[in-house]
Order: C-alpha cells, then structure tokens, then sequence
C-alpha cells in the first residue's frame, strides 16, 4: 500500500513539475487590434512589421501603436484561406531594405494561385518600392483554401555540396498547398501544387534542384507529396523543417530533401472528412517519406520557429515551437537532442490565448506570437 501512495504522489509531483515547466512564461500583449494577423518580421528600432489576410502590411511601434497600411501591396485574391500572408526580411535587410511576401495571387475568372514577391521597404516605412513578382504558383485554379505560404531564407546546409552551413547562400524555399480541390496534383511534379519549390531571390531557378533538368517537370520544384504547409523554419545547421495541415487527423513535421516525396494524399495518418480512407489507407508505403512527427487528432499547425536563445533556461534551447489554430496554443515540442531528432515531449502554452497563426524568436532572443482573428494580437512571451 506505502509503494502504491509512494508512486502516486511520484506521478503527482511528476506531473504538477511538468505543468509548471510549461507554464514557465507570462504573455504580454505588444499590439492589438490587428485585422486577422497572419506573420510577424523585426524590423531594425524594436518595429515589427505585420502582415494582415485582408491585404494590409503594416508597421506597430514598440508601444503597440499600428501603424496604416503600407502603399505598394499588390491586389490580392483575400477570401477563405487566401490574402497577404507569411512576410520575411532579407537576411541583408539593414543594407538593402528588401523584404519578401507571399500572397494569394487573383489570376483570370475568379482563379488565383500563391505568388512571392520581392520588394524594398522606404525608409519612412510608408510604402513598397520596386515591387516585383519572382514566383507565381501554375496552374491557378479556383479555391480559396490551401495556399501554404511560408517563406524561409535558404542557409547552407553540410548535405548540399559548396554550402556554408549556416552562412545564406541566396535562395528562397516557399511552401505550397494543393489547393485542396486539386490534391492528387500533389503526386506529379509538372504542377507546383502540394510542393516545395526553392528559387534563387531573383526568382530564378538555382542549377542543383532536383528537378531542374527533369523532362516534364517543374524546374522549382524541390520535394512533393505535401497538403498544406503553414509552418516552415530552418535549424542552425540549415535543415529544413515544415509541418503540413493533414485532412482530419495526420497533421506532420517534415524534414524535406530534395526530390523525395511525402506522400499526400496516396499515405495519410489522418482520414477524409467526415470519415473514409486517404488514398490507400495506409499511413506509410514503401518510396514515401514518413513524417518525424504526427497529430490526431489535428491540432491545424501554422508558424513554426527554433528556440536558439537561452532566454527560457538552457532546457528550452534547441526546443521547436509550433501554433495551434484548432485548440489555440502554442506547442513546445522538446525534441531528442536540441534543433535535432524525435520529438520526444510537447507541452502546451499560452493555453486559451486564441488562434495562434505565427511564431517568431524576436532579435531578443524572446518568443513573439500572433493570434487570428479580427481584433488579433502580437504577444510577448516573458520568461519567468
């Protein structure tokens, strides 16, 4: 019987200290009032730049003011799923000023695609200058869901010969979704729905993607088999890390190499809405990529960010961070080794904040997050 009470208050404790860890941080409200904010970049002075699904990029000061929009945005396609989303500054911006933006781009008869964009912000933040479409999603299609959209500055990475690791060394990943209506695409590369595709910042095609000199094939493209992607972040090492919407049930974490396939929609951990197999009613096949990670049931991932500072204590460094747009929170997910292997814990924060849509690490080493919705917020996370 005193083993029996001795394990119980062991799992307590065990579980209480856990809690505790997790909640081992206080939000703090930067700026509110934000028209379903969608990403979140730092601009030099403390600024962040915002971007909002309605087709509003805007700039809040450290005192939570937001600013108007800024001229220069192209039209975009906002409905459903689709508008102004992910944003990134170039890893040069205090020199050039050049940002990017992704955005469901309006195409003839109601049809619209993802597009990228490159541009130079003015110096009184007031306005985009040389605006310049450098990728356009094919086909367009009419849909307003699975646009993807999350952009990430490639880094060298040791498993691709001349890089750097760690260095930037001139290109662009971009994650697209299958449009939903056309999800068997996501199998062939001669269409760019349910991909990866990587280009050079000019929006040219970098000579080593996989598929480049394929007949029959997209030259962008650089790994498929992929839903909807709305997370993507790079690990100090210049890996590439995404996680994907699955249907119901089967949200994943992917490690994406080039020219592999991930398997959507022949493989699923999750199953069609309303009940029924996906594709083979298998979760894995032989030649498809299994996740490192999966949800069921699907917590609706979106924005994805490492932990590099120690601003949380040595145990969070290393962590991944993920939003939850169906139960809002934000994931802790504490992985094998730090920025590497399984995941071995997750824990959830900010439990009952909203929908969480992007997660950023600030220049400050602090944890920035954006909740969806029409009176959205740009929160601190401080550590405790």
């Amino acid at each position: 019987m005193k083993y029996a009470l001795a394990a119980i208050i062991f799992v307590a404790i065990y579980v209480v200290a856990g809690w505790a860890q997790a909640q081992a941080v206080r939000p703090e409200t930067v700026a509110s009032g934000l028209q379903n904010p969608w990403a979140v970049a730092f601009l030099p002075d403390g600024l962040f730049l915002v971007s909002e699904r309605g087709g509003a990029l805007r700039v809040v000061q450290p005192d939570g003011k937001v600013g108007a929009p800024i001229a220069g945005v192209p039209a975009v396609a906002a409905g459903g799923q689709g508008g102004l989303l992910d944003v990134l500054l170039d890893s040069d911006f205090a020199r050039n000023r050049v940002l990017y933006f992704c955005y469901a781009e309006p195409g003839p008869g109601g049809t619209n695609s993802t597009a990228l964009a490159r541009a130079t912000l003015s110096a009184d933040h007031a306005r985009l200058d040389q605006v310049k479409v450098i990728f356009s999603q094919k086909p367009k299609v009419a849909s307003s869901a699975h646009f993807g959209c999350r952009i990430v500055e490639s880094r060298g990475a040791a498993a691709l010969p001349g890089n750097a690791p760690g260095q930037p060394d001139g290109k662009l990943f971009l994650t697209l979704g299958d449009r939903f209506s056309r999800r068997d695409d996501a199998q062939t590369p001669g269409n760019h729905h349910g991909k990866i595709v990587r280009i050079n910042k000019d929006g040219s095609v970098p000579a080593d993607n996989p598929f480049a000199a394929k007949a029959g094939a997209l030259p962008e493209v650089w790994s498929l088999g992929h839903r909807n992607l709305q997370g993507a972040t790079l690990a100090p090492d210049g890996t590439l890390w995404v996680h994907e919407h699955g249907p119901q049930g089967g949200d994943e974490i992917n490690l994406p190499r080039p020219g592999a396939n991930y398997g959507w929609p022949v493989v699923s951990y999750g199953e069609n809405y309303g009940g029924g197999p996906v594709g083979s009613g298998q979760s894995s096949q032989a030649g498809l990529e299994p996740p490192l990670h999966y949800w069921v049931p699907s917590i609706a991932p979106s924005g994805m960010a490492f932990l590099t500072s120690d601003r949380y204590g040595k145990t969070w460094q290393g962590n991944l961070f993920v939003g939850s747009l169906k139960f809002g929170y934000l994931a802790r997910l504490e992985l094998a080794e730090p920025f590497r292997g399984t995941v071995r814990r997750e824990s959830r924060l900010l439990e009952g904040a909203g929908r969480i849509r992007d997660v950023r690490q600030g220049p400050d080493g602090l944890l920035y997050v954006l909740t969806d919705s029409g009176n959205g917020r740009l929160i601190r996370l401080l550590p405790v």
